[in-house]
């Protein structure tokens, strides 16, 4: 998978996942209907700490400024933020090309580079590691709550 398409992915996914949280919350606040939080709220967590990760990652490959990864990571924040930021990028061409730290690709320089580097040369591994982080981080903020409970 390209970095554009994994991108474009995720941008699309987390709106997504922002309408069947609004939707849960209507349901819930208009409705007295709470069965949809649980779900919507997991499934939303899920793909922001999915999308932040990629943000992250498509970035330092693209060599994004860190002003534009922290904009990238602040759209997940906003409802559909996530649509027009990807559009944007798409557009300045920021979003094309391969993997150029995958195997054969441009040698890594500093430290994140070559955990990315590591990342694309060991990719099952990697997957498997990256998919415990975003787990292991969704649990304890599962575990936490909340941010804040609405009466």
């Amino acid at each position: 998978m390209q970095p554009r398409t994994l991108f474009r992915a995720l941008a699309f996914a987390e709106a997504v996942t922002w309408t069947l949280l609004i939707a849960a919350m209507v349901m819930k606040y208009g409705f007295g209907q709470d069965a949809l939080m649980g779900p919507a709220g997991g499934t939303h967590g899920f793909i922001f700490l999915s999308y932040a990760a990629s943000t992250v990652f498509v970035g330092v490959n693209q060599k994004w400024k860190f002003s534009t990864i922290v904009l990238g990571l602040a759209t997940a924040v906003i409802p559909y933020a996530t649509i027009p930021f990807e559009k944007s990028m798409d557009k300045k061409g920021k979003l094309g090309g391969g993997w150029r730290l995958a195997p054969g690709g441009d040698q890594p320089s500093g430290f994140v580079e070559q955990v990315q580097a590591f990342i694309l040369r060991r990719p099952v591994i990697s997957v498997v590691g990256v998919l415990i982080a975003i787990v292991a981080v969704f649990s304890v903020l599962l575990y936490l709550g909340p941010p804040v409970q609405f009466s």
